[in-house]
Protein backbone atom coordinates (compact mmCIF):
# COMPACT_ATOMS: atom_id res chain seq x y z
CA UNK A 1 0.00 0.00 0.00
CA UNK A 2 0.91 3.32 -0.27
CA UNK A 3 2.22 4.87 2.41
CA UNK A 4 -1.41 7.24 3.80
CA UNK A 5 -2.78 8.65 7.06
CA UNK A 6 -2.66 5.12 8.60
CA UNK A 7 0.52 4.47 7.77
CA UNK A 8 2.20 7.85 8.84
CA UNK A 9 0.26 7.25 12.52
CA UNK A 10 1.45 3.47 12.82
CA UNK A 11 4.86 5.19 12.12
CA UNK A 12 4.91 8.44 14.27
CA UNK A 13 3.36 6.64 17.43
CA UNK A 14 5.95 4.24 17.50
CA UNK A 15 7.89 4.71 20.70
CA UNK A 16 11.20 4.62 18.97
CA UNK A 17 9.93 6.97 16.61
CA UNK A 18 8.65 9.38 19.65
CA UNK A 19 12.10 9.26 20.68
CA UNK A 20 13.65 10.61 17.81
CA UNK A 21 11.34 13.24 17.23
CA UNK A 22 12.11 14.33 20.93
CA UNK A 23 15.60 14.26 20.64
CA UNK A 24 15.62 15.96 17.42
CA UNK A 25 13.86 18.62 19.05
CA UNK A 26 16.04 18.56 22.36
CA UNK A 27 19.55 18.93 19.71
CA UNK A 28 17.65 22.05 17.87
CA UNK A 29 17.00 23.35 21.46
CA UNK A 30 20.61 23.08 23.16
CA UNK A 31 21.63 25.49 20.18
CA UNK A 32 23.31 22.08 18.53
CA UNK A 33 21.45 22.48 14.56
CA UNK A 34 21.62 25.46 13.72
CA UNK A 35 20.15 26.00 10.33
CA UNK A 36 19.71 22.57 8.97
CA UNK A 37 22.70 21.14 10.95
CA UNK A 38 22.90 17.80 12.57
CA UNK A 39 20.84 14.53 11.51
CA UNK A 40 19.91 11.13 13.22
CA UNK A 41 18.98 8.18 12.41
CA UNK A 42 17.76 4.52 13.45
CA UNK A 43 17.02 1.37 12.88
CA UNK A 44 13.67 0.24 12.93
CA UNK A 45 11.49 -2.65 13.06
CA UNK A 46 7.86 -2.12 12.35
CA UNK A 47 5.72 -4.45 14.31
CA UNK A 48 3.05 -5.35 11.42
CA UNK A 49 5.12 -3.93 8.60
CA UNK A 50 2.16 -2.59 5.44
CA UNK A 51 3.02 -3.69 2.51
CA UNK A 52 5.20 -0.93 1.40
CA UNK A 53 5.06 0.99 -2.24
CA UNK A 54 8.63 1.97 -3.48
CA UNK A 55 8.21 5.82 -4.06
CA UNK A 56 11.76 6.73 -4.86
CA UNK A 57 15.20 4.98 -4.75
CA UNK A 58 18.70 6.52 -3.80
CA UNK A 59 21.73 5.23 -5.52
CA UNK A 60 24.26 3.83 -2.68
CA UNK A 61 28.15 4.26 -3.78
CA UNK A 62 29.65 2.47 -0.70
CA UNK A 63 29.76 -1.10 -0.01
CA UNK A 64 26.79 -1.71 2.13
CA UNK A 65 27.21 -3.45 5.77
CA UNK A 66 26.02 -7.11 5.16
CA UNK A 67 24.26 -6.88 8.17
CA UNK A 68 22.18 -3.86 7.37
CA UNK A 69 20.82 -5.33 4.19
CA UNK A 70 17.01 -5.60 3.94
CA UNK A 71 16.83 -3.72 7.24
CA UNK A 72 14.43 -0.58 7.70
CA UNK A 73 16.26 2.69 8.71
CA UNK A 74 14.62 6.04 9.68
CA UNK A 75 17.02 9.02 8.94
CA UNK A 76 16.09 12.78 8.38
CA UNK A 77 16.22 14.39 5.59
CA UNK A 78 19.16 16.82 3.44
CA UNK A 79 18.24 20.12 4.02
CA UNK A 80 15.99 19.30 7.24
CA UNK A 81 15.68 21.91 10.08
CA UNK A 82 15.66 20.11 13.32
CA UNK A 83 13.42 22.09 14.82
CA UNK A 84 10.70 21.41 12.56
CA UNK A 85 10.92 17.41 12.95
CA UNK A 86 8.91 16.59 15.88
CA UNK A 87 6.11 18.86 14.15
CA UNK A 88 5.99 18.13 10.27
CA UNK A 89 7.64 13.99 10.94
CA UNK A 90 6.32 12.97 7.36
CA UNK A 91 8.42 15.69 5.52
CA UNK A 92 11.22 15.91 7.91
CA UNK A 93 11.68 11.85 7.94
CA UNK A 94 12.81 9.05 5.75
CA UNK A 95 12.09 5.42 6.22
CA UNK A 96 14.37 3.56 4.31
CA UNK A 97 14.68 0.00 2.94
CA UNK A 98 18.85 -1.00 2.27
CA UNK A 99 19.64 -2.91 -0.67
CA UNK A 100 23.27 -3.80 -1.80
CA UNK A 101 23.66 -0.74 -4.10
CA UNK A 102 20.61 1.33 -3.44
CA UNK A 103 18.15 2.89 -0.64
CA UNK A 104 14.29 2.63 -1.50
CA UNK A 105 12.17 5.16 0.40
CA UNK A 106 9.26 4.01 1.55
CA UNK A 107 7.79 6.83 3.54
CA UNK A 108 8.15 10.27 4.40
CA UNK A 109 9.86 13.32 2.22
CA UNK A 110 6.25 14.31 1.84
CA UNK A 111 7.81 17.96 1.61
CA UNK A 112 9.95 20.23 0.22
CA UNK A 113 13.00 18.16 1.06
CA UNK A 114 13.17 15.24 -1.47
CA UNK A 115 16.79 13.13 0.02
CA UNK A 116 17.88 11.45 3.17
CA UNK A 117 20.88 13.34 5.05
CA UNK A 118 23.82 13.91 2.93
CA UNK A 119 25.53 12.01 5.64
CA UNK A 120 23.55 8.97 4.67
CA UNK A 121 26.99 6.70 3.90
CA UNK A 122 28.25 7.55 7.59
CA UNK A 123 24.90 6.70 8.98
CA UNK A 124 24.81 3.34 7.26
CA UNK A 125 27.99 2.28 7.47
CA UNK A 126 28.51 3.11 11.20
CA UNK A 127 25.09 1.23 11.72
CA UNK A 128 26.84 -1.75 10.42
CA UNK A 129 30.27 -1.47 12.19
CA UNK A 130 28.38 -0.64 15.56
CA UNK A 131 25.34 -3.05 15.31
CA UNK A 132 28.30 -5.63 14.81
CA UNK A 133 29.75 -4.13 18.11
CA UNK A 134 27.07 -4.47 19.97
CA UNK A 135 23.50 -5.90 18.88
CA UNK A 136 21.96 -3.68 21.36
CA UNK A 137 22.76 -0.35 19.09
CA UNK A 138 19.89 1.19 17.25
CA UNK A 139 20.65 4.85 16.63
CA UNK A 140 23.01 7.55 15.81
CA UNK A 141 23.43 11.36 16.32
CA UNK A 142 25.27 13.79 14.68
CA UNK A 143 25.06 17.11 16.41
CA UNK A 144 27.24 20.58 16.11
CA UNK A 145 28.03 20.77 20.02
CA UNK A 146 28.92 23.81 20.59
CA UNK A 147 31.61 23.08 23.11
CA UNK A 148 33.16 19.97 21.68
CA UNK A 149 33.58 22.22 18.51
CA UNK A 150 35.94 24.89 20.41
CA UNK A 151 37.88 22.53 22.29
CA UNK A 152 38.62 20.56 18.88
CA UNK A 153 40.42 24.11 17.83
CA UNK A 154 42.47 24.30 20.61
CA UNK A 155 43.74 20.82 22.00
CA UNK A 156 45.85 18.65 19.74
CA UNK A 157 43.67 16.06 17.47
CA UNK A 158 45.34 13.34 19.51
CA UNK A 159 42.72 10.75 20.50
CA UNK A 160 44.23 10.22 24.02
CA UNK A 161 45.16 13.67 24.77
CA UNK A 162 41.58 14.53 24.08
CA UNK A 163 40.10 12.00 25.93
CA UNK A 164 42.12 12.66 29.12
CA UNK A 165 41.30 15.54 29.24
CA UNK A 166 37.22 15.36 29.00
CA UNK A 167 38.15 12.48 31.75
CA UNK A 168 39.31 14.98 33.72
CA UNK A 169 37.38 17.71 33.86
CA UNK A 170 34.49 15.46 35.94
CA UNK A 171 33.71 12.38 37.34
CA UNK A 172 30.88 11.42 34.82
CA UNK A 173 33.41 12.38 31.86
CA UNK A 174 35.14 8.97 32.48
CA UNK A 175 31.86 6.81 33.96
CA UNK A 176 30.05 7.45 30.39
CA UNK A 177 33.49 7.75 28.06
CA UNK A 178 34.85 4.99 29.61
CA UNK A 179 35.93 3.66 25.74
CA UNK A 180 37.19 6.70 24.87
CA UNK A 181 36.27 9.35 22.08
CA UNK A 182 37.60 9.39 18.63
CA UNK A 183 39.24 12.21 16.86
CA UNK A 184 39.13 13.03 13.02
CA UNK A 185 40.94 15.82 11.31
CA UNK A 186 38.52 18.47 9.39
CA UNK A 187 37.33 16.71 6.62
CA UNK A 188 34.75 18.15 4.39
CA UNK A 189 31.51 16.69 4.93
CA UNK A 190 29.20 14.54 3.39
CA UNK A 191 31.29 12.25 1.55
CA UNK A 192 31.85 8.67 1.40
CA UNK A 193 35.04 9.44 2.98
CA UNK A 194 34.61 10.68 5.84
CA UNK A 195 31.60 7.60 6.25
CA UNK A 196 34.32 5.35 6.30
CA UNK A 197 36.96 7.34 8.12
CA UNK A 198 34.19 7.44 11.22
CA UNK A 199 32.71 4.13 10.77
CA UNK A 200 36.38 2.78 11.29
CA UNK A 201 36.95 4.57 14.53
CA UNK A 202 33.27 3.52 15.76
CA UNK A 203 34.12 -0.52 15.44
CA UNK A 204 35.20 0.06 19.04
CA UNK A 205 34.59 3.08 20.15
CA UNK A 206 30.39 4.97 20.36
CA UNK A 207 31.76 8.95 19.84
CA UNK A 208 33.77 10.26 17.64
CA UNK A 209 34.58 14.03 17.17
CA UNK A 210 34.96 15.25 13.60
CA UNK A 211 37.01 18.79 14.21
CA UNK A 212 35.74 22.31 13.70
CA UNK A 213 32.57 20.21 12.96
CA UNK A 214 30.69 18.25 15.41
CA UNK A 215 30.36 15.07 17.38
CA UNK A 216 28.80 11.53 15.60
CA UNK A 217 27.36 9.03 18.62
CA UNK A 218 25.95 6.40 19.37
CA UNK A 219 23.78 4.00 21.52
CA UNK A 220 20.99 1.39 22.09
CA UNK A 221 18.73 4.47 22.60
CA UNK A 222 18.31 7.99 20.72
CA UNK A 223 18.29 8.96 24.58
CA UNK A 224 21.65 6.62 25.09
CA UNK A 225 23.48 8.20 21.77
CA UNK A 226 22.52 12.02 22.70
CA UNK A 227 23.61 11.42 26.67
CA UNK A 228 26.59 10.65 25.01
CA UNK A 229 27.29 13.98 22.92
CA UNK A 230 25.71 15.39 26.49
CA UNK A 231 28.33 14.36 28.52
CA UNK A 232 31.47 14.97 25.92
CA UNK A 233 29.59 18.65 25.61
CA UNK A 234 29.53 19.55 29.16
CA UNK A 235 33.40 18.04 29.93
CA UNK A 236 34.67 20.28 27.03
CA UNK A 237 33.08 23.51 28.61
CA UNK A 238 34.16 22.70 31.75
CA UNK A 239 37.43 22.45 30.13
CA UNK A 240 37.35 25.74 28.00
CA UNK A 241 35.70 27.47 31.33
CA UNK A 242 39.67 26.83 33.40
CA UNK A 243 41.81 26.13 30.55
CA UNK A 244 43.50 29.72 31.24
CA UNK A 245 43.52 29.21 35.06
CA UNK A 246 45.91 27.83 36.99
CA UNK A 247 43.77 24.35 38.04
CA UNK A 248 44.50 23.30 41.54
CA UNK A 249 43.26 19.62 41.30
CA UNK A 250 42.21 17.61 38.23
CA UNK A 251 41.23 13.65 38.85
CA UNK A 252 44.85 11.64 38.69
CA UNK A 253 45.27 9.10 36.58
CA UNK A 254 44.88 7.31 40.01
CA UNK A 255 41.73 8.43 40.34
CA UNK A 256 40.64 7.82 37.14
CA UNK A 257 41.01 4.33 37.52
CA UNK A 258 39.76 4.16 41.38
CA UNK A 259 36.57 5.29 39.79
CA UNK A 260 36.23 2.85 36.78
CA UNK A 261 37.52 0.10 39.15
CA UNK A 262 34.49 0.88 41.24
CA UNK A 263 32.05 1.43 38.40
CA UNK A 264 33.44 -2.14 37.09
CA UNK A 265 34.54 -0.74 34.09
CA UNK A 266 37.20 -1.23 31.44
CA UNK A 267 38.91 2.20 30.51
CA UNK A 268 40.72 2.50 27.16
CA UNK A 269 43.98 0.43 27.36
CA UNK A 270 46.69 2.59 27.97
CA UNK A 271 45.45 5.69 28.61
CA UNK A 272 45.32 6.04 32.34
Amino acid sequence: MRADNDVTRIITTMPEVQELLRTADAIYHKGWAERNGGNLSRLLILPNEPDFYVQREFPLTIDVPENLLGQLVIITGSGVYLKNVMREPEASLALLRIRPDRAELLWGLSGTFDRPSSELAAHLLSHGVRLAADPSHRVLVHTHATNAVAMSAVVPLDEREFTLKLWRQCTEAVMFLYDGVAVLPWMPCGTAEIGLRTADKLADRRAVIWARHGVFASGASADEALGLVEIIDKAAELYLKIAHLPVTFELSDEQLREMSALLGLTVREGYV
